[in-house]
Parts: C-alpha cells; sequence; structure tokens
C-alpha cells in the first residue's frame, strides 16, 4: 500500500511540474531545495560535511550546503518537468565546452565512457549526445518499488538516456560492453561507490573508494574515458568534457587502479567548478558513518 501510494504521489508531481513553465518548475525546485536542507537535519550535516572538504573550514560553508541543497531541488524539478518535446527547448539554453573529443571519439567508432559527478544536471548530457548521433547507457539504482523504478527508466528516456538497472550481477557489465561495441557512450556517476567494493582513493584531502567500473570499463574495450560535468548557468546549462584520462602501462588491475585514482583527481577539478551545485548529501567517506 505504502509502495502504490509513494508512485501515485510522484505521479502526481510530475503532472503538476509539468504544467509549469520552465522557469517557474526551476523556482519551486530551489525553494523545495532549501526547505528540505532546513527540516532533514542529516542531509544538512552531510551537505556541510562535503562541503567543508570542498572549501575548507574558513569558506562559508553554511550558505554552500544549502546552495547544494537548492542545486538539488532545481535538479529534480527539471526531472519532473522534462518531456520529450521539452528537450529541443533544453538544449537551446545549453552550451559545450570539449564538444570535439567527443565527435572525434565518434569517429573513431569504439565508443565512450562518461564519469560524471553528481553536480548540476547531469542528464543534460544525454541529449546534447543524441543531438550528435551518439546513444547514451546508463546505469541506475534498481529501487525496492518496481513502479517508481519503471517511472524513473521512462524520465530518463526522455532524456535520451537507455537505462540499465545495477542489479549486481554479470549481466550488467556485459550490456555496458555491447553498448560500446555498438558505438554508444556509457555514463556512469562516478563518485560514489555504492557497495564499498571500489579502488581506495584520496578524495578531497580523505580516503574514501570510488567505483572501479568506468576504468575497468575503458580498460577492457578500448573506449576513452571522458571526464564530464554539467553545470547550471543562469535559465540553462554548461557541459565540460575533460580530455581522456590516459591508460597507464602495466597489468590489467594496475591500469584500473591507477586510472581511478586519476578520476578522483578529474572529479575533483569538475566540482571544484561549482562546489555549490554538488549534491551529493549521503554519507561518502567511511568517516561519514562514524
Amino acid at each position: 500500500m505504502k509502495a502504490r501510494l509513494a508512485y501515485w504521489g510522484l505521479r502526481l508531481g510530475v503532472g503538476l511540474v509539468g504544467l509549469l513553465p520552465y522557469m517557474a518548475a526551476v523556482w519551486l525546485g530551489s525553494l523545495a531545495g532549501r526547505v528540505w536542507y532546513t527540516v532533514d537535519g542529516g542531509r544538512r550535516r552531510m551537505a556541510t560535511r562535503h562541503m567543508k572538504r570542498v572549501l575548507g573550514d574558513e569558506a562559508d560553508v553554511a550558505r554552500a550546503s544549502r546552495s547544494s541543497m537548492e542545486s538539488y531541488g532545481r535538479y529534480f524539478a527539471e526531472s519532473l518537468w522534462v518531456r520529450a518535446h521539452r528537450v529541443p527547448e533544453i538544449l537551446a539554453k545549453t552550451s559545450v565546452e570539449g564538444l570535439d573529443m567527443v565527435l572525434a571519439a565518434k569517429a573513431e567508432g569504439n565508443g565512450m565512457v562518461f564519469c560524471v559527478p553528481h553536480i548540476g544536471n547531469w542528464e543534460v548530457a544525454a541529449p546534447v549526445a543524441v543531438r550528435e548521433g551518439i546513444p547514451v547507457v546508463a546505469v541506475a539504482e534498481d529501487l525496492p518499488n518496481k513502479r517508481i523504478t519503471e517511472w524513473f527508466t521512462s524520465m530518463r528516456n526522455d532524456f535520451g538516456i537507455e537505462i540499465v538497472l545495477a542489479t549486481g550481477r554479470v549481466e550488467v557489465m556485459r550490456k555496458l560492453e555491447q553498448g560500446i561495441a555498438a558505438n554508444k557512450a556509457i555514463a556512469l556517476l562516478s563518485d560514489r561507490d555504492l557497495n564499498r567494493r571500489g579502488v581506495e582513493v584520496e578524495f578531497f584531502g580523505e580516503k574514501t573508494t570510488l567505483p572501479a567500473g568506468p576504468a575497468a570499463l575503458a580498460v577492457k574495450t578500448g573506449a576513452p574515458l571522458f571526464p564530464v560535468g554539467v553545470y547550471f548557468k543562469g535559465d540553462g546549462h554548461h557541459v565540460v568534457v575533460r580530455p581522456a584520462i590516459e591508460v597507464p602501462e602495466g597489468k590489467r588491475s594496475d591500469q584500473v587502479k591507477k586510472m581511478t585514482r586519476s578520476m578522483a583527481r578529474e572529479l575533483e577539478s569538475l566540482i571544484l567548478e561549482a562546489p555549490d551545485q554538488w549534491h551529493l548529501v549521503v554519507p561518502n567517506w567511511p568517516s561519514d558513518k562514524e
């Protein structure tokens, strides 16, 4: 019963937000994020801890933490607002930096991997790639509520994203490899290690783990691994594609570890471009759970 109510509550939210003009939806989402920051002490504490890591104690951490939650609210509002017929409107207000590298990778025909942090609205990268004739595949969490998972998948389809659910099975990697073989882009959120079985790295001055999947996929298939950030910019978005992470010499396991540590540095650089848009507000370092 609870699962059904949650599903229909979300569908109602999609319907209501979808009726609003874009800027009204953005304003409502930012307001919701501000309220969320005020009432949810756990999320507020995590946002504050993460902003301290990124900015240091001397910065206005409270303001940055609140802004990160407002950014999260805007992301959700845009996700609820988008429809397939509105994607051109989003693209018209989206600028791209580094597109030439993506087009060169497409021409080579070996596919590509995007490692993406939880910043801005990362999903806007997908319609940019699709516009250039590059299908996008992403891995998403397989939620307990199957109806919400199906709804989530359909929303991503409106952005041009083909979803593979993270079931933890070998078939997931096989599907991603098939996507690479078909010259698709595999987009992977890479600043959070869900199963804590990834590669140990130093991330913003403290040891944690980041997922090995992006580097492992790149090493195994030969596809370039591009760090990608998508930022809110006024009433639009700005996509930044950084040069592909170099593949080091050595055996495959060492290559994956070294590339993942290089990925950590790249993700830091992308996040530092707009730290108050980084809305990862869950435990991400071992000390967060202590």
